[in-house]
């Protein structure tokens, strides 16, 4: 008997790395699609606002997002691992990750530190001061690791993943064999918000310092949070990215 069980934790225990680690490649996958205002389109939008203000703006509305994206992940995270994670909470994941990468982005412009390079490298920039929950220090190379190869991507994945399961703190005695569902709620992205604002301020540039940036490229795809079942529902399984 205590071997069938043995073997049952097991079993669990994969199907929850698996669900963890198909969920990160979904969360990296999505970070270029996401729409991020610049700086000057934030400023039009909240016309008035100094930064502080304007940062509290952005992180009442994404907390808002996220309360709702994720009002019924804390229940569904007790569930038994079933085959496969059900599409309904990997897309409440997936998408409040996708709510707080935007609020990420934006944070960085309003404190005037734009990661440099394309969309592709500042959607890896992103990525990594969200699952590192830091901000990106623009001033020093060293902590912008843009170059998304085999290497970079795995040790993302594995960020992601430990992330993920640093949200659900009351339920770590119970992680084997349990469905692994984030309780990212209005509270965590305030939390989130506020250590990324901390860092953020220690090398703020002010507004009138700023050179002037060219306006952000937008996505080719646009991801829209609507999408995120449907595009986990495709792709579940199978292996690959979505487009």
């Amino acid at each position: 008997m205590r071997e069938k069980v043995g073997e049952g934790v097991r079993r669990g225990g994969s199907r929850a790395r698996a669900g963890l680690a198909y969920l990160a490649d979904r969360i990296i996958d999505n970070a270029p699609r996401i729409p991020v205002r610049d700086l000057q389109a934030l400023r039009r939008q909240f016309p008035g606002l100094g930064p502080e203000q304007l940062a509290d703006k952005l992180v009442a509305g994404a907390a808002n997002a996220s309360s709702t994206v994720g009002a019924g992940i804390g229940a569904a995270a007790m569930l038994p691992v079933p085959p496969a994670m059900p599409t309904e909470l990997a897309a409440e994941i997936t998408g409040v990750a996708a709510i707080e990468l935007k609020l990420i982005a934006e944070l960085h412009e309003v404190y005037g530190v734009r990661p440099p390079g394309g969309l592709k490298d500042r959607s890896t920039a992103y990525l990594n001061s969200w699952s590192g929950e830091r901000g990106i220090d623009v001033t020093k190379p060293s902590t912008i690791n843009s170059a998304l190869g085999g290497p970079m991507k795995q040790q993302l994945r594995q960020q992601i993943m430990k992330r993920m399961v640093r949200n659900l703190p009351n339920l770590m005695p119970f992680m084997v064999g349990a469905a692994v569902g984030a309780v990212m709620n209005r509270r965590d992205t305030r939390k989130l918000a506020e250590r990324i604002r901390v860092d953020l301020r220690k090398i703020q540039v002010p507004w009138e310092a700023l050179d002037a940036l060219p306006p952000l490229e937008a996505p080719a795809h646009p991801l829209e949070i609507g999408d995120i079942a449907k595009e986990l529902g495709r792709g579940h399984g199978r292996g690959h990215g979505t487009r």
